[in-house]
């Protein structure tokens, strides 16, 4: 297998296509995405800086002092030719986020089960069921966009978004679901929020969540929300 394309970004970096420019959500190539990463993280070369997957592509960081572009090129080549689709990533994380549904916390929730023909409960145990796949993490630090969305559950964007979404959003957009980690404008539709800290610049790993690992939404209620809020 080979990249579909390769494209220089910067002098220390290169990003892999591994799919098409503009695919659909595609978990198989997702996938192969994350399972390249991984193998280039346990290979661990020398001028290797960082890694960022995306959906379909992956930004690969060296080192311009220690190495050459074609030599970047040329490993990078070989580690894909390698992949034949069986190789074995690390058994990933699974990360459980609560999430208070509806009301103030998704001031949304009521006006989407409507469109989807759902009731508001419905709605919120549909979404609490499924078993979700960090993407990437994009947008702004710490969002998290997560595969494993319901069909059944897509909802297309504000028209007008939001000049302000409350931190920990949980949020529908198209096929997708994801997480605010922070306040800031947004044109999802908000169903719910998490009271955990999804980024914080402290911390050894910022972003409580990262590519590759698997989330499971846990419906709780306002009370619960407040104490893990402040820890009591």
């Amino acid at each position: 297998m080979t990249a579909t394309r390769r494209e220089r970004l910067a002098d220390d970096a290169l990003l892999l296509h591994l799919g098409a420019d503009t695919p659909p959500i595609d978990d198989a190539t997702n996938a192969r995405v994350h399972r390249i990463a991984a193998r280039i993280r346990a290979a661990a070369p020398a001028w290797l800086r960082d890694l960022v997957p995306a959906y379909a592509s992956l930004a690969v960081f060296f080192d311009p002092d220690t190495t050459t572009v074609p030599d970047v090129e040329r490993w990078l080549d070989a580690r894909l030719a390698d992949d034949d689709g069986t190789t074995i990533a690390a058994a990933p994380r699974c990360i459980d986020i609560p999430v208070v549904y509806g009301g103030d916390f998704g001031e949304d929730l009521d006006s989407a089960a409507a469109e989807l023909g759902l009731s508001p409960a419905a709605l919120a145990e549909r979404h609490a069921g499924g078993l979700y796949t960090v993407a990437m993490i994009g947008f702004a630090p710490g969002f998290p966009y997560l595969s494993g969305l319901d069909p059944a559950l897509a909802l297309p964007r504000l028209a007008t978004p939001r000049t302000r979404v409350p931190a920990g959003s949980v949020a529908i957009g198209g096929a997708q679901t994801g997480l605010y980690p922070r306040e800031s404008p947004g044109g999802w539709r908000l169903i719910g929020r998490t009271p955990l800290r999804l980024f914080d610049p402290t911390r050894a790993a910022p972003s409580l969540l990262a590519p590759g690992d698997r989330v499971r939404f846990v419906a709780i209620d306002a009370r619960e929300f407040a104490r893990m809020e402040t820890g009591a």
